[in-house]
């Protein structure tokens, strides 16, 4: 066993969107043996470590430690001990109210080599996702970042917040939520005005994120008013009242509406990027689970004979990814694919095959199986023409049968992945869509209908929840949707992601 010592990495995992992480912090996480990360460190990070990786949940936040600070800090040397690579994440910045300097300093008496990793702190990211300039050359020229919650242990607070009533600079109140009337108080004291305008951003960077305004007199009033909880960001000061008149975050098109996806976890990631682009609310819910499954025989026996077939049939990305994954394992050189044509079942699966700098000859108008086998057939000619079609457990049959028997091909089939339902009544995000409910859910298959039917019992929304229509990707979806007598809230013209959103942002504005 090596008597190496690992290294610990306190990383600032920013204010919550994972765009704002730095190009290091996402390196260092990639590469990571452990992950100790805190209640503000957007779980979402976790997708860029290694599977084998180890995760640690320490969830702090406030009125709930689940593990002391002391503790830790013991977790963090004795991996490091062990030689591991340690990525403490920390919400915002380390050394901006995270304890950062006294991890460090365990760290330090136990002679554990450490690397600092900044991050963006909450007030600036806060301040700049609401319009608010924190420094004004004509009402600001100073910003002090504050905190209403420090050591539990201490009898008394430290800051006295009425030193800080005359300030004409700007006020950044960090964990100050629940101690906002004790600090106005004070602040009043000092000698600040009730007119003194004040943000208060929840969730900021996020698209859950909200904002209210008001003046040291009202906006307590207006907090409650407005529902804001922690984790939240209070701004005091002029430069609140000469926020930007353009909300260019809050004012996205989809901002402020909550979606369910219901694709599979390896397919969900453009189109939640997409609704969120468009400023939505994302809950990741996979109905199905794509994973690869194959004989390694017949894998064996159709690479061997790969350059008698004339034209391959991808029927979605899923194939493409594990195909390519088995064909590299097999092949060194893309040339050995062959002078074979290659046709995909709509765009989606066609940007994955591309991906291989191959060039897609043929995609059908509508993404469907059937209109991709009326329109080789119509525009192609199929007769005696060798074909394999990659595909998965399901859906496969009959656009092989129209090829046999209507365009009377000669075709193989290498299935390559399986598709089964997901189990979600204990899954976190199935936890919170029954709590808070969504605006939308969004169908892109039969399939996820068909596991939203079976899964019931993990929809049934508690009182208060926001109740969701429902969104079809296109006519064949719809068509599951109408036999299980599901009302459609909004369908894609075409059966494409860009579409759906199209479809989607449609429906809300109207």
């Amino acid at each position: 066993m090596s008597n190496k010592k690992g290294k610990v990495y306190l990383i600032g995992a920013g204010p919550g969107d994972p765009g704002l992480v730095t190009v290091r912090a996402r390196q260092l996480i990639e590469a990571a043996d452990v992950i100790i990360y805190d209640y503000l460190a957007n779980p979402k990070l976790l997708d860029w470590a290694r599977e084998d990786s180890e995760r640690i949940y320490v969830g702090k936040r406030s009125g709930l430690h689940s593990i002391p600070q002391d503790e830790i800090e013991e977790i963090l040397v004795e991996r490091a001990n062990k030689g591991k690579q340690v990525v403490r994440l920390k919400g915002g910045d380390p050394f901006v109210f995270g304890r950062g300097g006294e991890e460090i300093g365990e760290l330090q008496i136990d002679n554990i080599p450490f690397e600092i990793v900044p991050g963006v702190t909450a007030a600036l990211a806060a301040a700049a996702y609401a319009g608010i300039p924190l420094s004004h050359r004509e009402f600001s020229s100073s910003i002090t970042f504050l905190t209403g919650h420090e050591n539990p242990e201490k009898q008394s607070l430290s800051i006295d917040f009425r030193k800080h009533g005359q300030t004409n600079g700007t006020l950044c109140l960090y964990m100050s939520l629940g101690q906002l009337p004790r600090i106005i108080g004070e602040l009043k004291e000092g000698g600040m005005p009730g007119d003194k305008p004040v943000g208060v951003i929840q969730w900021a960077t996020l698209n859950r994120q909200q904002s209210v305004y008001g003046s040291l007199d009202t906006i307590v009033a207006d907090i409650e008013a407005a529902g804001i909880g922690t984790p939240a960001m209070i701004i005091i000061g002029e430069v609140v009242a000469h926020r930007s008149k353009t909300e260019w975050f809050e004012g996205r098109e989809l901002f402020g509406k909550r979606f369910v996806v219901t694709r599979a976890r390896e397919q969900a990631g453009q189109l939640t990027h997409m609704l969120e682009d468009k400023g939505a609310e994302v809950i990741e819910l996979p109905f199905i689970e794509v994973t690869p499954e194959f004989d390694p025989k017949l894998v064996s026996e159709v690479f061997t004979g790969l350059a008698v077939y004339e034209w391959i049939i991808f029927t979605s990305a899923n194939g493409v990814k594990t195909f390519f994954d088995l064909f590299y394992k097999a092949f060194d050189d893309i040339r050995c694919l062959g002078p074979m044509r290659i046709a995909a079942v709509g765009a989606a699966t066609a940007r994955e095959i591309e991906k291989h700098r191959l060039k897609v000859d043929f995609v059908p108008k509508k993404a469907n199986a059937e209109a991709l086998a009326d329109e080789l057939i119509e525009n192609e000619g199929m007769e005696s023409v060798q074909v394999l079609v990659v595909t998965g457990n399901q859906n496969r049959e009959a656009l092989v049968k129209r090829l046999e028997t209507e365009g009377r091909a000669i075709v193989d089939t290498l299935p390559l992945y399986k598709t089964k339902k997901t189990n979600l009544l204990e899954n976190e995000a199935a936890e919170r869509f029954r709590k808070e409910g969504a605006d939308a859910i969004l169908f892109t298959s039969s399939s996820t209908v068909n596991s939203f039917i079976d899964q019931n019992a993990a929809f049934k929304l508690e009182e208060g929840a926001r109740h969701p229509v429902l969104g079809s990707i296109g006519p064949m979806t719809s068509k599951t949707l109408t036999e299980k007598k599901l009302p459609i809230g909004f369908e894609a013209p075409v059966s494409s992601l860009e579409h759906f959103i199209e479809a989607a942002v449609k429906h809300f504005n109207e």
